[in-house]
């Protein structure tokens, strides 16, 4: 599979230089995401623009993908303009897939992802304070 990989603190990057994402290939797109996931990257964009095929094959591997990312708190966005491959996506019905039309705006989600995800353990944060964190109790007002 042909390829690139750009590597960021937030995500990585795979620029794929294929025009199918089939049986053929499918196995080396997830071998690369086993082993961005193992260096610790919980986003991931796909930038799939080429992809003009993609099969069952193509589709579980993104199904797998987006499965890691989610349990990490990331995301895997796909980014396409193709209708037809935007259309397979959609009635794949993988759960929570972000697909976006430029890497930019891939690039934008996944930082407004990892905003969101601070805000929400720092809103944890204060409940666990407050709640157990032996402030004061109704007794005492």
């Amino acid at each position: 599979m042909e390829f690139k990989v750009e590597k960021n603190e937030q995500y990585a990057l795979i620029e794929l230089k294929e025009v199918s994402l089939t049986q053929e290939n499918s196995s080396d797109l997830e071998a690369i995401i086993r082993k961005l996931f193992r260096e610790g990257y919980g986003n991931m964009i796909i930038e799939s623009n080429s992809i003009t095929e993609l099969d069952g094959f193509g589709i579980s591997v993104i199904r797998k993908a987006n499965k890691i990312c989610l349990n990490e708190l990331g995301l895997l966005i796909i980014v396409t303009k193709n209708q037809d491959i935007i259309d397979q996506l959609d009635a794949a019905k993988i759960e929570d897939l972000t697909v976006m039309p430029t890497v930019q705006e891939a690039i934008d989600a996944v930082y407004l992802n990892e905003l969101e995800n601070d805000f929400q353990s720092d809103e944890d944060d204060e409940y666990d304070h407050g709640e157990y964190g032996g402030g004061s109790s109704e007794e005492d007002y």
